[in-house]
């Protein structure tokens, strides 16, 4: 099969050429660029429509225009080529989810680790996600487990709305989905859970003490971080911060974030 790069050969310079990422998200028929140079600004188009030809499962390319960023942990994305939508159907595990690439997170990376939650699933446990977005982890977990129920917050309407779309075209009975902030969503419902999933790296320290609250004896948390692996071990720190009485299970590396930097989960047990 002809890359890319060989594709391109002849339409630009060998240096525009050296300047095309390697790496790019894919969801649904949506392709993603991270980060195009400025020096392809010109030839972003042709870019583009190069994909277009090279691969036809795509039918959408795009580039980043600004960082995951704000309280909804959204990106600005530009359409480079192909049709000019941002939503996309996205099939991973069993399942399929509708969502607008520019105002919902979401993170084709993690299909792996969505399912190595599911598969941990105990049969009638009820689960919690926070900050479940269009509702990814909750379905994985619905249609991969034998979930009692499976809660899910999230804060960003625009997420919700999807995820509670993607709910009915999945045909998850057991999910359960809230709008609002999770530290004043969780005690209004005044209920424990046997396992609770924290998919926010940068800043899910700040929700233990919630999640501890809802966490019934003996329960697993997923706590995630961003850090480099020299520092893993600082997890580990944050979580006995809040919770003295609680056995690590595991810590798991979730992928690359950035240069030696990476996501990673730390599976964890509250023994109140």
């Amino acid at each position: 099969m002809v890359t890319l790069k060989e594709a391109l050969k002849g339409k630009l310079t060998e240096r525009q050429i050296s300047l095309v990422p390697k790496s790019f998200d894919v969801v649904g028929d949506i392709l993603i660029f991270s980060d195009l140079p400025e020096g392809l600004n010109k030839k972003e188009k042709l870019v583009g429509e190069t994909i277009l030809k090279l691969m036809n499962n795509i039918k959408v390319v795009c580039k980043k225009t600004k960082i995951h960023s704000g309280v909804f942990r959204t990106k600005k994305v530009k359409i480079m080529a192909g049709e000019k939508r941002k939503v996309a159907m996205h099939k991973e595990n069993n399942i399929r989810v509708k969502l607008n690439v520019e105002t919902c997170y979401f993170s084709p990376r993690l299909s792996n680790e969505r399912l190595r939650i599911a598969n941990l699933v105990k049969e009638g446990e009820s689960v919690l996600v926070m900050f479940s977005g269009v509702a990814i982890y909750n379905l994985v977990i619905s249609k991969n487990s034998k979930a009692k129920e499976i809660y899910g917050i999230e804060i960003n309407p625009a997420a919700h709305k999807f995820a509670e779309e993607n709910v009915k075209l999945n045909k998850a009975a057991n999910v359960k989905l809230f709008l609002g902030d999770v530290k004043k969503v969780l005690p209004k419902l005044k209920k424990k859970f046997d396992r609770i999933v924290m998919p926010l790296p940068k800043s899910a320290e700040g929700f233990l003490g919630t999640a501890l609250k809802a966490a019934k004896k003996g329960a697993v948390i997923h706590f995630y971080d961003f850090l480099f692996e020299q520092d893993f071990d600082k997890a580990v720190e944050k979580i006995k911060k809040h919770c003295k009485k609680c056995k690590i299970l595991n810590v798991v590396k979730c992928g690359q974030y950035s240069p030696r930097k990476y996501r990673i989960c730390v599976d964890f047990k509250v023994n109140k």
